[in-house]
């Protein structure tokens, strides 16, 4: 028996944060597999001052951190898995490999204009002097997504229009540092809440489960683009929306999406 499907609305945008806590890349297609955006978080800096369970340097520690921007040496090696192509033609469907660390490979350019080496050891010295004393900085690299919780976020663009109504300030999404934007056919803020146990359909191949909300931090409040904090963001989502806002997925079906396409609720 076939699936119904419903089309509840569309990708209206895809991000990646290579970099854990700096500046992320709108892209225009994205290969989803099951660690989440091919790309994402893939490089983080930990720091000494952090806990065992979360050892990473972030925003939270030093604004500054936001804005910094990445990019890829090679932006062609950073779209898809290297053997996707191969790897989706066989009947079994074989893990595609990814792209080596080399090929992989990022600078960084500091709000100042200057431009490092992800791995200059002068980068993660001035991270730790921005961050402060008591922080020895060092990075590390990871082939699959270093997320807080889930391998996808996902926001939709009428709950950030929501929150602007409601506090009266101009909310960029990229404060939500999502990686798929959606924009629903029903026009209603936090909707997206009421997709949590169900599976989505994105494009033509990609399938979704929805997994729980997503609880929120004081990241929410930094101004991707100054860094400077609005508090009364994060406390009107405390508590009128149970600090929540946005919601998580783990990918079920591997593929290639890209902005525009369909997305679909799986009966």
């Amino acid at each position: 028996m076939a699936i119904e499907q419903k089309i509840i609305g569309s990708i209206d945008a895809l991000w990646r944060y290579p970099v854990k806590s700096m500046r992320g890349q709108t892209i225009e297609q994205a290969f989803i597999g099951y660690a989440g955006i091919y790309g994402d978080r893939l490089y983080a800096f930990k720091t000494s001052a952090g806990p065992d369970f979360f050892p990473y340097l972030t925003g939270r520690e030093t604004q500054d951190m936001l804005l910094y921007t990445p990019r890829f040496r090679q932006p062609d090696k950073a779209v898809q898995p290297v053997n996707w192509a191969e790897a989706e033609a066989l009947s079994v469907g074989i893990t595609p490999v990814f792209s080596s660390a080399h090929e992989l490979a990022m600078d960084v350019e500091a709000p100042n204009g200057q431009v490092y080496a992800i791995d200059d050891p002068a980068l993660a010295d001035q991270l730790a002097t921005s961050a402060g004393a008591g922080h020895e900085v060092s990075l590390t690299h990871s082939q699959r997504a270093m997320t807080d919780c889930r391998p996808l976020s996902l926001i939709s663009l009428q709950t950030g229009q929501q929150l602007a109504e409601e506090t009266g300030i101009a909310i960029d999404n990229r404060r939500f540092r999502a990686n798929i934007h959606l924009d629903l056919n029903s026009g209603q803020g936090f909707d997206e809440d009421k997709l949590v146990g169900r599976s989505l359909k994105l494009g033509d191949k990609v399938v979704i489960t929805i997994v729980e909300r997503d609880p929120r931090c004081e990241m929410i409040t930094y101004d991707p683009d100054t860094g400077e904090a609005t508090p009364e963001l994060l406390r009107q989502v405390s508590q009128h929306h149970e600090r929540n806002a946005g919601i998580y997925a783990a990918v079920v079906v591997e593929g290639m999406v890209k902005a525009g396409d369909r997305v679909e609720l799986m009966a």
